[in-house]
């Protein structure tokens, strides 16, 4: 029975790292996918990737001396960030590789098996920050509210087991919400982050694109080598 344990939990998840087996991931991946394609389910999530997306156009500000008047969300996973100075480079460049950057960080908090609760708490408190920083309008405020809820909501449940693997699918979500997103700009003529970096550089808008869908997919990739590399240590 000693043996038949030991395996069990090596298959579900390598016990040194936190980090799933092969087939878990995929299940996970997998799971992800399926969720962000729903209806009606998909819209909080949607959420997710504006929010980091939004998040990260403001940290970029502030990085490059800008300042930050606030954000806005709304119900279709579209956002805006109002600032003022920065490099708008970088600025503009931020919005999609923050939103995958944030995954896959996320993703690899979900494989810390002692800091779950404490990444679970850390990602509702920075929404909480953002909330009271840059929440101007009730419906941002009412939208960052439900992402609170889902960051902090899971800290009710007992199992860690069960809370790396929503974190894991939430990162996994945030990515591909990232790596879809990108394409919408390819039928804006003169809108979107893409066109504002176009303007400011002469690369063409399309470059940008393929850019962000490219680090999108090599986040999700990433993941999938650390969950490769430690099953192939626990053999």
């Amino acid at each position: 029975m000693l043996n038949q344990s030991s395996t069990l939990e090596t298959q579900t998840s390598v016990p040194h790292t936190g980090a799933p087996s092969r087939g878990r991931f995929l299940v996970e991946l997998l799971t992800a996918l399926l969720i962000t394609r729903l209806p009606f389910i998909s819209v909080p999530f949607k959420w997710l990737e504006s929010y980091f997306h939004e998040l990260s156009h403001g940290l970029a500000t502030l990085l490059t001396g800008g300042a930050v008047s606030h954000i806005q969300l709304f119900p279709n996973g579209a956002g805006l960030c109002f600032s003022q100075g920065g490099w708008p480079v970088a600025i503009g460049f931020s919005g999609y590789f923050g939103a995958a950057l944030w995954g896959y960080l996320i993703f690899i908090l979900a494989t810390w098996p002692k800091g779950i609760r404490v990444s679970f708490a850390l990602l509702g408190g920075a929404v909480v920050l953002t909330t009271l920083l840059w929440g101007r309008d009730l419906l941002t405020i009412g939208i960052l509210a439900c992402l609170a809820v889902l960051f902090l909501l899971p800290l009710k449940l007992n199992k860690n087991r069960f809370m790396g693997s929503g974190l894991r699918i939430m990162a996994l979500m945030i990515m591909l919400n990232a790596l879809a997103s990108p394409t919408v700009l390819l039928g804006l003529n003169g809108k979107g982050d893409a066109a504002m970096l176009a303007g400011a550089t002469w690369i063409p808008a399309w470059i940008w694109v393929f850019l962000w869908l490219a680090i999108s997919a090599a986040m999700i990739f990433l993941c999938w080598r650390r969950v490769d590399r430690a099953a192939s240590k626990s053999v």
